[in-house]
């Protein structure tokens, strides 16, 4: 009888610290996740100054009469101009091509008019030689050739995709000095990134608030990404 509560006592005391393991066990284990799971959220911005690698520049003239024959000569002649005018420029014949064309019928008191529309297009890569000739364009306008309205030039940066992955570690280097600051303002440490999302880059005007210029207008851009990464502290 005495070696069966002997063995009782024993069984319970197994029991007994086999509880206070388990609850240990548990209670670390939940400790360890919930330090896990903390973590902060930041931004990291990464911007960069590029310069238009593509001028696109559409010309729009037309010449109106009464004779079809003769305001085509005319269109004819101001699309000589024109060539003419690019050509001085230094520009390559290839840089310069035709864009579309139509003619429309009126009438006016009765009288039947033509007006012949032509569209020339330069496109390029000198950038530079492409603003100097936006700069002379009333070059153009002395020679007679009337630009209509749609006519412009537009300047694009192409070259978005090489600069993509170098601008993203920027951003990323950006975030995790905001985690840091601030896990130092609460005495913790920054450890891997637990997640992270990439947003969109954007090309904006590099001078449009000074300038008032659209992003279009000018071969001076700014390229933006902000990235969102979530750090785990420890």
């Amino acid at each position: 009888m005495e070696k069966r509560g002997s063995t009782v006592l024993i069984a319970a005391a197994l029991i007994a610290l086999g509880l206070v393991i388990g609850g240990y066990l548990l209670g670390d284990g939940l400790r360890r996740s919930r330090a896990a799971d903390r973590s902060v959220t930041v931004r990291g911005l990464a911007e960069r100054d590029v310069t238009a690698d593509l001028a696109v520049w559409t010309l729009n003239y037309a010449r109106s009469g009464e004779d079809l024959a003769a305001v085509r000569a005319q269109a004819d002649a101001d699309t000589g101009a024109i060539t003419r005018f690019f050509a001085g420029l230094g520009f390559p014949a290839d840089a310069l091509r035709p864009a579309g064309a139509s003619v429309m019928q009126s009438y006016d008191n009765g009288v039947q008019r033509f007006t012949v529309n032509q569209r020339l297009q330069l496109r390029t890569g000198d950038v530079a030689r492409a603003q100097r000739a936006a700069a002379r364009q009333f070059d153009l306008v002395r020679d007679g050739v009337v630009l209509q309205e749609g006519s412009g030039i537009t300047y694009s940066f192409t070259k978005l995709n090489d600069i993509k992955p170098p601008m993203v570690a920027e951003a990323t280097r950006d975030a995790r000095a905001a985690a840091e600051q601030f896990a130092k303002d609460s005495n913790t440490g920054v450890g891997a990134i637990k997640s992270a999302t990439q947003g969109y880059f954007s090309v904006e005007a590099r001078d449009g608030d000074q300038g008032n210029y659209g992003v279009a207008d000018t071969p001076f851009k700014k390229v933006r990404v902000v990235t969102t990464v979530d750090f785990y502290l420890r």
